[in-house]
């Protein structure tokens, strides 16, 4: 028997009050998903890096405002993105900024945030927020018997070999430099074949 794990990556959660519980109402990590359901309204982007930008500039065909809020006082997505993003009339940075709670009844209502330097709260007014901290491994299955970088990836090379003889890692599940439908769907055909070739020598 051989096991191909192809179990993905996920958003980074936030993991402050109202996130969890107004996900799915007002609460995104896909703008491409949910950005049209938020039509001529104002909007908050969590994030500073290519995803968070990127995906803002992409709301503003939608919203009337985008915040971006973020941690830094500069952004960490490529100068291009960020030229792109810093001309948008649309887009308001939020600099040196945490949100601290994300509040509404049945829906966001708004993101409460933290000034760094001056440790002021203040309410940002929106319909939705969209979070883009980063990415994680879904590999809490298989991470104790299999070799995992810091942030959980499977180690596996372009065969998909695992640490475990007969266990293959497909996807955005194993460390790899880019991850696009095209190269997970690749590494599954790789995997496919990698299993048949393990139990052809058992």
């Amino acid at each position: 028997k051989t096991l191909i794990i192809a179990t993905g990556s996920g958003w980074t959660p936030l993991g402050i009050p109202g996130e969890e519980r107004l996900r799915g109402a007002g609460v995104s990590y896909c703008a491409t998903c949910d950005g049209a359901f938020f039509r001529d309204q104002e909007l908050a982007v969590i994030g500073g890096g290519n995803s968070a930008v990127e995906e803002a500039m992409f709301l503003t065909k939608f919203a009337s405002k985008v915040y971006i809020i973020h941690r830094r006082d500069q952004l960490r997505a490529e100068k291009i993105v960020q030229e792109r993003a810093l001309a948008n009339p649309k887009i308001e940075f939020v600099w040196s900024h945490i949100p601290l709670e994300i509040v509404g009844k049945d829906g966001v209502e708004g993101v409460k945030v933290k000034d760094l330097k001056s440790d002021k709260e203040r309410l940002l007014p929106v319909a939705g927020a969209f979070i883009y901290v980063g990415m994680k491994a879904e590999s809490g299955i298989v991470k104790d018997f299999l070799e995992v970088d810091a942030r959980g990836y499977i180690i596996a090379g372009e065969d998909t070999v695992t640490s475990c003889p007969g266990i293959f890692a497909a996807g955005d599940v194993r460390v790899k430099p880019l991850r696009q439908v095209a190269t997970a769907i690749a590494d599954g055909a790789t995997a496919a074949i990698m299993a048949e070739k393990y139990i052809e020598t058992k």
